[in-house]
Parts: structure tokens; sequence; C-alpha cells
């Protein structure tokens, strides 16, 4: 499958100032030498604890903020060496969905001015055209025409980050970096967002980086995951094999904890012990090493790279291979978010839209 992403080695280094002259102490490792690649109408899931790099990373294949090192190529043409008017022309194939759709949206402009600006900015309509593109818009992701005439206030959580949906898709995008698109809704309305998701990769054929803690969601949408811990990728798979045969510890323990509304049900879960180590002091050898049952004197003195499989697993483990199987989620029987699943169900029947359609 041709990459329509390719990123290698990226890297983003913080540098933390102190005292009255503010000279350089040391530097915030939030992104440390990750590599992946997305294909054309595939969604890769970057989950995580929060604080391990997923945000900054998002915002890097952007290039809404420098690296410190590393290449992203979008369709072969690294992003980094482009000049701005390049770049410029570029940001239409590539946009952004945040995660407080209140705060991305301007509360002085309309929604219809919203959706408007990006096609003026980008020269694709102006006038009764942009009119008539809002319009359609909105329909898109089912809002009615007369809601351009509201302010954001106006309107629900739900709604708002259905207008944040819009005015990414305002420029035609082919790749969509949702930055935890669906935290900020509660369960049903967060439903409603997912399928919407779905259905518009299924229509536009676009491409998601969907930035996540939440891994009953990921289970939802995601094709491929990538687990990051402490700025680094631990394990990246097929979302079916990552759910049902976990390799790394620390996937093992974020699927674990992955709540379960059954009192009944006991499970006998693996509990990471100590805190996470600081961004600014990473441990030597795997970063996992502090808090892992498994470590052994290789594990504290050697980075372990990315071990592929051939089948598309690949985990930073130095004794996987001894470790598995590891205890999952699908191995207990436990469907992650059952109640998303149900009321994804129910809001696809009420709106005549078959599961596979």
């Amino acid at each position: 499958m041709t990459a329509l992403l390719e990123v290698e080695g990226l890297a983003k280094h913080f540098p933390v100032r102190r005292g009255l002259l503010q000279r350089v102490q040391g530097h915030v490792k939030a992104v440390d030498g990750v590599s992946f690649r997305l294909a054309a109408g595939e969604t890769l899931a970057v989950v995580g604890e929060s604080g391990c790099g997923k945000s900054t990373l998002g915002r890097l294949v952007l290039r809404l903020i420098e690296p410190t090192a590393g290449a992203v190529r979008w369709r072969g043409e690294d992003i980094f060496g482009l000049p701005p008017a390049r770049m410029r022309a570029l940001r239409r194939e590539m946009q952004i969905v945040f995660q407080d759709p209140y705060a991305s949206l301007n509360p002085r402009l309309t929604v219809g001015q919203m959706l408007a600006e990006p096609l003026m900015l980008h020269g694709i309509a102006r006038g009764a055209a942009a009119a008539a593109r809002v319009t359609e818009l909105l329909a898109l992701v089912g809002l009615a025409p007369e809601h351009a005439r509201r302010y954001p206030h106006e309107f629900s959580g739900g709604q708002r980050q259905r207008i944040g949906i819009a005015r990414a898709l305002a420029a035609g995008p082919r790749l969509l970096v949702g930055d935890e698109p669906v935290s900020a809704l509660d369960v049903s309305i967060r439903a409603q967002v997912v399928n919407l998701l779905q259905d518009l990769q299924r229509r536009l054929g676009l491409a998601y980086l969907f930035v996540s803690h939440d891994l009953g969601v990921v289970r939802h949408i995601a094709d491929r995951v990538a687990v990051m811990y402490l700025g680094r990728i631990v394990e990246t798979a097929p979302k079916a094999a990552l759910y049902a045969g976990p390799r790394h510890p620390y996937t093992a323990a974020l699927l674990a904890a992955i709540p379960v509304a059954d009192p009944r049900l006991k499970r006998d879960r693996p509990i990471l012990e100590g805190d996470v180590p600081s961004p600014m002091a990473p441990p030597p050898g795997c970063r996992f090493h502090t808090r892992c049952a498994h470590a052994v004197d290789r594990c504290r003195s050697e980075v372990p790279p990315l071990d592929q499989d051939g089948d598309g697993h690949a985990v930073a483990c130095w004794r996987w291979r001894e470790l598995a199987p590891l205890p999952s989620a699908a191995a207990e029987g436990v469907p992650p978010d059952a109640r998303l699943a149900a009321l994804q169900g129910a809001f696809r029947r009420r709106a005549g839209i078959r599961a596979g359609a």
C-alpha cells in the first residue's frame, strides 16, 4: 500500500528556561524518534497516557510546530524543507480537528463566516459560490443551512464539534488529524461524532491520524494502532492483532485499564507501579523499565528497537517473545466501550445507515 504520509525519526525537544537570564537548563523530550507510515483512506490511532507526546506528534505532522529532528514526507515531499508559499498550498490537504470544540471556534464570527474563511484564504470560492459551499459543508456534517447565521455559543458541544469538522473539510483535505476530537463529549454524543467521522471517511476517502487516550473509542474507529510512551512508539499493530494479543507490557496494562460496567466481573489486571518518569530526564534503555514487572538488566541499559514480525506488528521490547501472550481485554471477553458500540448501532439504525455502509 502506497504511503500518503511518511514520518521518519521525528523529534521535538522543548527548551526549559530558568533564572533571571532565562538560560536553557534542559529539554523536555516530548517526541523522541517516532517513525510510521499512513496510507490513503486509513486510520492510524496514536494512544497513550497524558503527556506521552501524542498531541505534539499531531502538530508536528502538520508543521504547526517546527521539529528538532526528523522528516515528514507528504506524498514523498519533505514538508519541513518547503518554502512558505508551497507550505500554505499544502495545508489545503492536511487539516486538524481540535479537542475542545468551543475553544477552537472564534466566538466573534458566525458559523457561515468561519466556514467561508478557508474558502477565501485558499482562493477556492467567494460570494454566492462560497455561500453554496458553506451550505454543502453544513449538510455534510448533519447541520441545517440556517445554522450558518448562528454563533458558536448557540450550539451544543456535539454540534460545535461538527462545525469544527466542517471547517476542517472546507478546503478539501486528504488527511485529518484528530487531537482527542471526542474526549470532551459525553458518550451518546461521542457515538454520533464517531459515526460521522467513519461515514465521512468512506464518502471522501480521508486518512485519519486519530490521537486519543480512550482505547474503547480507538477500537471502533482505527485500522492500526500506535502506542506511545514518553515520546516513543513502543508498539504498533493492526487493531485486531493489538487488542487480541498485545506484546508490550505497557500496551497490556492500558488495555486492562479499560473500565467495564459489570460489578460481578473479576479481572486479573496488571497494575503499573510508580510514576511516569520526567520527559526532561527519561531513563536509559527501555523507557518503561522503571514501571515494568518483567524488566531485566538489558532493559535498563539498551534501547530496544521496534522489532517487526512481518505481519505489520512491531514491538519495542527485549522480552516480548518469551512473555507472549500477554493478557488482553479481548482475551477476557471484555468488549471495550460496549456502551459506545450500542449507541453507535442505535444512531445508525435511527438514521437508516447500515453498519458496513
